[in-house]
């Protein structure tokens, strides 16, 4: 199973991109089409406003996107997400230049 390091923000109940939000570890099905994090399992889906994935269990909508290095994660709202104590090394190496893991090549 794919892990990826990823930012990760909750999106229902929240104004544009107020939502918490996380750089933590995330494991994908082989298809890439879900996607497990924090106990929860994410379905990616289209046509959906502001989101890209969705819990199977409750329907609360998230987005799930590679961090960035100038740590403009979300598009209006202020990028404070919380950052996973096991992904913190990988986070501040990532920050320094260095390619996060499975994506060397781009």
């Amino acid at each position: 199973m794919p892990r990826r390091l990823m930012f990760v923000q909750l999106k229902t109940g929240y104004n544009t991109d107020r939502g918490p939000s996380w750089i933590g570890w995330v494991d994908f099905s082989k298809t890439w089409s879900t996607a497990y994090f924090h106990g929860r399992t994410l379905r990616r889906a289209g046509g959906m406003f502001d989101a890209n994935f969705y819990d199977v269990q409750t329907n609360e909508e998230f987005w799930v996107s590679g961090p960035k290095r100038d740590r403009t994660d979300t598009r209006y709202g202020p990028s404070n997400p919380e950052i996973e104590p096991e992904a913190l090394e990988t986070y501040h190496s990532f920050l320094e230049g260095a390619p996060l893991p499975g994506r060397a090549n781009g």
